[in-house]
């Protein structure tokens, strides 16, 4: 294929690049399913409070009951065959994967996840009908910057928390105080303790603007926003929709695709469209299948924790910076804390249903005149070029690829991922 029609076949196959070029005081008491004759175990009604226009702090109360059903669930796991290769191309190894949930089933904290997020100030609001979970941490500094900082999949909340000290509290972890930010951090529709949307509608435009009404009923009357995977596309389409009071973007994950090409492709081009291409042809049948049939994929997760922990486990290997080996950057407790909010919450379903509202028609490049800043992790899905950020953000004011760090930038690299939210907001403010 030469560079030309390389460009043109990209092009002219938007939707399928898309599908795979990125990926892209109340309290919550989870019983144990419920028996009903004839019937099996049903998926319980969420018992979270109902929300308000209100700002109500929120904490997370996981039942007995539910830890136990969790573990016997666990150790009647029924698993398939051994893979036939002896890497990872066929998904998640069985060895790896039964290791995993065996550490889930009888070393994991099952009381953790809810101690962390209780230990943080958290709340829930109702936005354009929603509720709508946050954490939201004020710096003692004064003059802090407001930044809102959005998760994508299949992330949550969790991938920010060794972030909130360093960046709220700067000055003792050795920043300056101008360096400070109040730190807002929501669940996304049908994430974590946010509702689940019941009808469609809840894509990126809308969730933008539900962040940006947040942040007003916060007071917070200028602020930045932050984001990768759908975090990202949540942010860009702030900036598109020019929401009320936000004055600049950082991205870790920008959205160029399709490329904004001119002519034909330099040799740099060229290397990211063939990384395009590659995971698009290997590593996108995740969106696909999220993308059209979330409902299906849903029976399977929300029945098989194993099965949720195998379906999240696999992106934690392919796209962190760490060779297939997810343990080398986050801990299991780490990478359990994540998956036990899916499966305490039941949001396999849900969150893969902003696969079908937004990945083929709004994850994609968009012109923008806000100031930008983009940092580049080398383990990312793809590199982004910089030619391709100047060519779409005409106030592109950094541009910094960073030494170590992937997808999960927050979660795999706190201390870069911080020195980056630092240096951007001095060129954004």
């Amino acid at each position: 294929m030469t560079d030309m029609t390389q460009a043109d076949h990209l092009v002219s196959s938007r939707r399928s690049l898309l599908f795979g070029s990125l990926a892209g005081v109340g309290a919550l008491a989870l019983p144990a399913s419920i028996a009903s004759a004839g019937l099996g175990a049903q998926a319980t009604p969420s018992l979270l409070p109902i929300a308000t226009d209100a700002v109500e702090p929120f904490r997370v109360r996981i039942a007995a009951s539910d830890i136990s059903s969790l573990r016997d669930r666990l150790r009647q796991t029924r698993w398939p065959d051994k893979e036939t290769v002896n890497d990872w191309t066929q998904g998640a190894p069985l060895e790896k994967v039964q290791q995993l949930v065996g550490y889930w089933r009888d070393g994991y904290d099952m009381k953790r996840l809810a101690a962390q997020l209780n230990a943080l100030p958290q709340f829930r609001t109702r936005i354009d009908g929603l509720g709508i979970h946050f954490i939201h941490v004020r710096s003692r500094h004064a003059n802090a910057t407001p930044i809102i900082l959005t998760h994508g999949w299949p992330g949550s909340v969790i991938e920010f928390l060794k972030v909130i000290a360093p960046l709220t509290d700067p000055t003792s972890h050795g920043g300056r105080a101008e360096d400070a930010f109040h730190v807002v951090i929501p669940s996304l529709p049908g994430y974590g303790f946010s509702d689940k949307p019941t009808t469609r509608g809840w894509g990126l435009p809308r969730i933008a603007r539900a962040w940006g009404t947040l942040m007003g009923r916060l007071g917070y009357s200028r602020y930045l926003a932050q984001g990768g995977d759908w975090g990202a596309g949540v942010t860009t389409w702030m900036a598109k929709q020019h929401v009320p009071g936000l004055t600049g973007i950082l991205l870790n994950l920008p959205l160029l695709v399709p490329p904004p090409i001119e002519g034909s492709p330099n040799a740099e081009e060229q290397a990211t469209i063939a990384q395009l291409m590659k995971f698009n042809d290997d590593g996108a049948g995740y969106a696909k299948l999220q993308g059209t049939r979330p409902q299906t994929i849903g029976y399977a997760l929300a029945d098989s924790p194993a099965g949720q922990a195998a379906w999240i486990y696999e992106k934690f290997a392919a796209w962190t910076d760490s060779r297939m080996q997810p343990e080398a950057v986050l801990s299991r407790d780490e990478m359990l804390d994540n998956i036990m909010l899916y499966w305490i919450t039941d949001t396999a379903a849900s969150s893969a249903r902003l696969y079908a509202e937004s990945f083929a028609t709004d994850f994609t490049t968009q012109k923008l005149d806000l100031p930008v800043a983009v940092s580049v992790f080398p383990g990312e899905l793809y590199r982004p070029l910089r030619l391709w950020g100047e060519r779409t953000y005409s106030k592109l004011v950094y541009w910094n690829e960073a030494t170590r760090g992937g997808h999960f930038a927050a979660f795999e690299q706190p201390v870069i991922f911080v020195s980056e939210l630092r240096q951007s907001a001095m060129k954004l403010l």
